[in-house]
């Protein structure tokens, strides 16, 4: 009874770790939750008498309950998680790359674990993705991550470091998540939420088309004061819009932009299509740096 009282607080007391770790390894704040009440059921069958580091100890027995969801999810050949609502809170673990990396690498991977992690996280491999999330984010060493997925300390660093490659190109190919694209986007929604017809106009191109509607005039009448619940986000890689309902993405805005005027909005409204997109949300707030 004084051990599962241990267990107990011990838990509670690193819970949001764990949910932290568990979300970044799944991209699900359902499937996150179930894979720590999954560790908690291990953790009360396990003997926990010889456990000197109860955060660690319990942080591996998340990570291994993630990998078994993950390589469960990739025998299924699951799509994707899709678009990612607002993320837990995260205990300030630090990014730790490997190799004693500079400020501006840290930079880099700072920026990749906000958009373009999230995009690029369910291109991984369960291994890569484990050594990665667990490293480069918790900074777990390699000798627990190692243990967790059954190799050497050698290969999950190579793991980590093959991961982190892929990372950073995907931050660089997602320029468009600062790019001069999202700012006309996130424009073009400021004033169709403020019905501002003239900065609208601004915007589009005299040819811009929507649906059936053509000529600038006529898709800015049609836009303004609309796009009240819209979202800035990126959709397949592009910035774009997303009304959601309920957290579930219900419609998507994409922007065809050539000389930086819009000259086409398409509207997806089609359920299936749009589950079938990758959508990453961005920050409210968030300027081009």
């Amino acid at each position: 009874m004084v051990e599962q009282d241990w267990l107990s607080e011990r838990f509670t007391e690193h819970q949001d770790r764990l949910r932290a770790v568990a979300y970044r390894m799944l991209g699900s704040p359902g499937e996150a939750e179930d894979a720590v009440q999954e560790a908690w059921l291990r953790a009360g069958r396990a003997d926990t008498g010889r456990v000197e580091n109860p955060a660690g100890w319990l942080t591996t027995v998340v990570a291994r309950v993630c990998l078994n969801m993950l390589e469960a999810r990739r025998a299924r050949r699951e799509d994707p998680a899709g678009a990612l609502p607002p993320e837990p809170a995260v205990p300030h673990a630090g990014v730790h790359p490997a190799g004693g990396a500079g400020p501006e690498d840290e930079a880099l991977l700072a920026d990749a674990i906000g958009t373009a992690l999230t995009v690029v996280l369910d291109t991984l491999t369960p291994a890569e993705r484990l050594a990665f999330v667990l490293h480069d984010v918790f900074a777990v060493p390699f000798g627990e991550i190692g243990a967790v997925i059954g190799r050497s300390p050698t290969a999950a660093r190579q793991l980590a470091s093959r991961a982190r490659r892929r990372v950073r190109g995907a931050a660089e190919a997602s320029d468009a998540a600062r790019s001069a694209d999202r700012e006309i986007v996130a424009a073009f929604l400021a004033a169709s939420r403020s019905g501002d017809f003239a900065s609208l106009l601004e915007l589009l191109d005299p040819d811009a088309a929507t649906g059936e509607i053509r000529g600038a005039h006529a898709v800015a009448a049609f836009f303004a004061g609309r796009a009240q619940a819209a979202r800035l986000a990126l959709v397949d890689g592009a910035p774009a819009a997303v009304w959601s309902h309920r957290g579930r993405p219900k419609a998507v805005l994409t922007f065809t932009i050539g000389n930086g005027k819009i000259t086409r909005i398409a509207v997806n409204a089609d359920p299936d299509r749009v589950l079938d997109l990758d959508i990453v949300f961005l920050p409210i707030g968030e300027r081009r740096r």
